[in-house]
């Protein structure tokens, strides 16, 4: 059954504001996504007001996700304090409903403690690690998938986080496109392939879809993925993180307690640069950093098999070694890669037995080494 927009305002219609004005007359909704059972969609207020429209908030979420056909329901809160703007004046008597507070009554709490006291494990889960880079480009989600079945290779089970919400890849790298189903519990069901679990916004939005969302829409999202995913027993979690050190980052670690993450550059100064400030970002937020990976480290000719060092050649051991964290490996720039990861079929499980899946399970051995103690041995 397809859901419609018009449905969907329909039942937010019969929501009020704080103030008692319909949710649709309020002024405050983003464009709505409704395709496929999914609908997608913000709340945009003042920041002074944000504490009175949280309940506004799950109450719409509840709402539309009663809508025969919703399947997933994503609802974010937007609060942006406006420029110029002052503080709110002290309370006055409601003249209004009786009990009643008017908006600017309400206040968040003071003080409020360390952010990274809302971690809490994902259940089922031993341990999650991101792989991340400074920059987009560098090959970050084809590591990180290689990553993955390396781990799988060395008997773990294993599931792929795709949290790049503007870019997602991992539909296009392992060939899925199903959306996921819910069990009982409406929780998502990762689809599974190569022995993974796997979960990606790309599954819930056409790969064309352009996503234009502010900064909470990208925290909500990354947290209903890791939370509302019925995950199962894993040893390791391996997140794919957007490039970059924003939002995702930051809601990542403030969720689940990661126990790691992998850094992923090329030769490069620039990249180089980048992946410097990545590191030091999860350092900031008590992340231990597991290793840098040197990707595209040198063009291997498919033919003959000299090597040429393009982007250059060791930036990222010299980086690692000055910056005391450990080097896990050099992967090359080779056809064979970049053939299998655009046909759905990455190189550790199309050829297990070359060159290059040794080079992503000895990457992953090392990994396994440094989560010892978190997770099972394998």
């Amino acid at each position: 059954m397809s859901v419609t927009q018009q449905q969907v305002l329909d039942s937010l219609g019969r929501i009020k504001s704080p103030r008692g004005v319909a949710l649709t007359n309020a002024n405050v909704l983003s464009a709505i996504s409704a395709a496929d059972g999914k609908v997608f969609f913000s709340i945009n207020v003042d920041a002074a007001e944000a504490r009175a429209w949280e309940s506004v908030r799950a109450e719409a979420e509840a709402a539309v996700r009663a809508i025969p056909g919703v399947t997933t329901v994503m609802v974010a809160l937007t609060a942006e304090r406006k420029a110029g703007a002052t503080p709110p004046p002290p309370p006055t008597p409601s003249r209004g409903t009786p009990g009643v507070q008017p908006v600017h009554a309400h206040k968040p709490p003071q003080g409020g403690g360390s952010p990274m006291a809302r971690q809490s494990e994902i259940p089922g889960v031993a341990a999650v690690i991101a792989v991340a880079s400074g920059k987009g480009g560098v090959g970050k989600s084809t590591t990180a998938l290689n990553l993955a079945l390396g781990l799988r290779d060395l008997g773990l089970k294993v599931g792929l986080l795709d949290a790049d919400i503007y870019g997602p890849s991992v539909p296009r790298l392992t060939g899925l496109h199903e959306k996921p189903e819910l069990d009982s519990d409406r929780k998502m069901i990762p689809l599974r392939r190569f022995g993974l679990a796997i979960m990606s916004i790309g599954f819930l939005v056409e790969e064309e879809t352009a996503m234009i969302w502010r900064g909470p829409m990208v925290m909500s999202a990354v947290t209903q993925m890791l939370r509302d995913v019925q995950w199962g027993e894993l040893d390791v979690l391996v997140v794919d993180m957007p490039p970059g050190t924003g939002d995702a980052q930051l809601t990542l670690a403030q969720n689940v307690p990661l126990k790691g993450a992998v850094i992923i550059s090329t030769p490069q100064d620039l990249s180089l640069i980048d992946a410097r400030r990545g590191l030091a970002m999860f350092r900031k937020v008590n992340v231990p950093v597991l290793g840098i990976v040197e990707n595209m480290s040198y063009f291997q000719c498919p033919h003959c098999g000299t090597k040429s060092d393009i982007f250059g050649h060791g930036g990222a051991r010299h980086e690692a070694e000055k910056l005391g964290v450990p080097f896990l490996g050099e992967v090359p720039l080779h056809m064979a890669i970049c053939a299998s990861s655009d046909a759905g079929s990455p190189v550790v499980d199309s050829e297990p037995d070359g060159p290059h899946a040794a080079i992503y399970r000895a990457i992953a051995g090392q990994v396994r080494d440094q989560l010892k103690g978190v997770i099972a041995a394998a």
